[in-house]
């Protein structure tokens, strides 16, 4: 019993210890009300809540600062290739793109269910 206890806390705190060091370490380089507004473009696909409405298009909510700065640089730059993608982010600007993520990033997120509980 106590070996099953010390593993449930274990799995929580690889859980969610991640999720909390990162929200703190959150840069302040865009504007969360500007992301808001630029982010009505992504709701046909990610949603404005930052979860997918389409099977192909991947949840952002919650998603790093730094990583969703990095994937819209990449489809505008070309490194990353997708069609739709490609063709959304070609007139973001660096700023546009630094809203948008400090919008999506400071989404939060929770999970309500561990698989096999």
């Amino acid at each position: 019993m106590i070996l099953t206890a010390l593993r449930t806390a274990r799995l929580a705190l690889c859980l969610f210890a991640p999720v909390s060091l990162l929200a703190t370490s959150r840069s302040e380089a865009g504007d969360l009300n500007a992301g808001r507004a630029k982010a009505l473009m992504c709701q046909a696909c990610h949603g404005v809540d930052g979860l997918s409405k389409v099977p192909d298009a991947p949840n952002i909510a919650g998603q790093t600062e730094p990583y969703i700065v990095a994937q819209l640089q990449a489809f505008k730059s070309g490194a990353r290739k997708n069609e739709a993608m490609s063709v959304v982010a070609q007139p973001l600007s660096d700023q546009d793109i630094e809203d948008l993520a400090a919008y999506f990033s400071a989404i939060e997120i929770a999970v309500v269910k561990i698989p096999g509980r």
